[in-house]
This record gives C-alpha cells, sequence and structure tokens, in this order.
C-alpha cells in the first residue's frame, strides 16, 4: 500500500451502472468483463496508449454502498473519436492509495482485496477509483494487479 499521485488521464471503453447491493455488481461486472473480451473491445479502441486494461469505479451516487459507474477500457491519447456503443471518459487524477494485489483472478483475488479495502478507514473520496490490467495481469492464475483508491 503506497500513496501516489495520479496525473489526468482519458479512457475509451464499455460501461455499466451497478451496485454492491445483493451481489450484483459481480453479475454486472463479470458480464461487462465477458463482453469485453469476447467482442475484442480492446482491439476497437481508438488512440489508445497502450494495450494496459483499466477498470475504473466513478459517479458514485454516495460511497461503495450505493450504485455507481463501471467503465472497462484503455488509456487514450484524446476522446476525438469515441466508437458507437462506448464511452469516452477523462479523470482529474489526484491523490491516490495503491493496493497491490497479486495471485488467481480465477478465485476472487479482485473481489477479496476490495472487500478488505471496503472495511479499512481510509478517507476516500469516491471521484475515480481503479484496476490496472498490465503485462503482469496476462496470467490469470498468477496476476498482479494495481488497485488505486482516491483519498483526500
Amino acid at each position: 500500500m503506497n500513496k501516489v499521485t495520479v496525473k489526468a488521464f482519458k479512457v475509451i471503453g464499455i460501461s455499466i451502472r451497478t451496485t454492491n447491493e445483493n451481489g450484483q455488481a459481480a453479475k454486472d461486472i463479470g458480464e461487462l468483463w465477458n463482453k469485453f473480451m469476447s467482442e475484442g473491445i480492446i482491439e476497437k479502441i481508438p488512440n489508445k496508449v497502450d494495450n494496459t486494461v483499466y477498470s475504473i469505479y466513478t459517479e458514485y451516487e454516495s460511497d461503495y454502498t450505493k450504485p455507481y459507474t463501471t467503465v472497462l477500457g484503455c488509456k487514450v491519447e484524446n476522446l476525438n473519436e469515441i466508437p458507437s456503443g462506448m464511452v469516452g471518459k477523462s479523470f482529474e487524477g489526484g491523490k491516490y492509495i495503491n493496493f497491490f494485489a497479486k495471485g488467481d483472478l480465477t478465485k476472487g483475488l479482485v473481489i477479496d482485496e476490495w472487500t478488505k479495502i471496503w472495511k479499512m478507514d481510509l478517507d476516500r473520496v469516491y471521484s475515480a477509483d481503479f484496476e490496472v490490467y498490465g503485462e503482469k495481469a496476462q496470467n490469470p492464475n498468477d496476476a498482479e494487479i494495481d488497485i488505486l483508491i482516491a483519498v483526500k
């Protein structure tokens, strides 16, 4: 767990509005990932900076217990061209705490880490929190994921 400063960035991808209530987010975000992978969304994103995938949680109604938007996509140079069916979002960046999860993605690695984060007394701002799936996340059985939480 490290404190870091994140620079402003732009993302293009697909999104869904969901909630953590009654396990809805696990279902919705799983379906979003399935669509992202099965429809080759990564190949359709214009002006990508690289192939790192970001799962971003934003537009919180209040905190993690209320509805929010999940965006699954890649960082882009600009939002000039947003393909039909996709969204483009700009994020301001700011102060973040960087959590690091390592292990088996198929065995709840990410949700287990989030469960720990939700129990922590962090001074969260609920602007945009995100997971980073880079080169070290390519092997789902031994993945390394960064989870960044926006704080004051």
